[in-house]
């Protein structure tokens, strides 16, 4: 599988969490419990990573990138699906990613974010 290196990626970003929902048959990463990022598969099957993005910056990549699109099962607006047997380049996932725990994180009052990064 390419992106073999998201959970790792996922795991270092500060105070980031694993979980595994048999429901969904998906892994969660999330911050205190509010996700940013969730491996999985769609109806068919095929393994896809799904990220919380800004709106803007994620239907940007959606038409940059046939791999990209909106969020399987999710809000459409601030979720995306990438197809992981796709051609998006690593540093672009990075990005994704980056921008997702960043979303989440400031989403979290200033009193756990200053816990989370200190």
């Amino acid at each position: 599988m390419k992106y073999d290196w998201t959970d790792a990626y996922c795991l270092a970003k500060a105070g980031a969490e694993k979980d595994f929902k048999l429901e969904w048959n998906a892994t969660r990463y999330s911050i205190r419990g509010k996700m940013f990022a969730m491996q999985g598969g769609d109806k068919e099957g095929k393994a896809i990573l799904t990220i919380k993005l800004e709106p803007s910056f994620g239907a940007f990549l959606r038409s940059q990138y046939k791999d990209i699109v909106p969020g399987y099962y999710m809000n459409k607006e601030h979720w995306n699906s990438l197809y992981l047997d796709g051609d998006v380049p690593d540093e672009v996932v990075r990005e994704m990613l980056d921008q997702a725990h960043r979303l989440v994180l400031e989403s979290l009052s200033k009193k756990v974010q200053k816990e989370i990064c200190s």
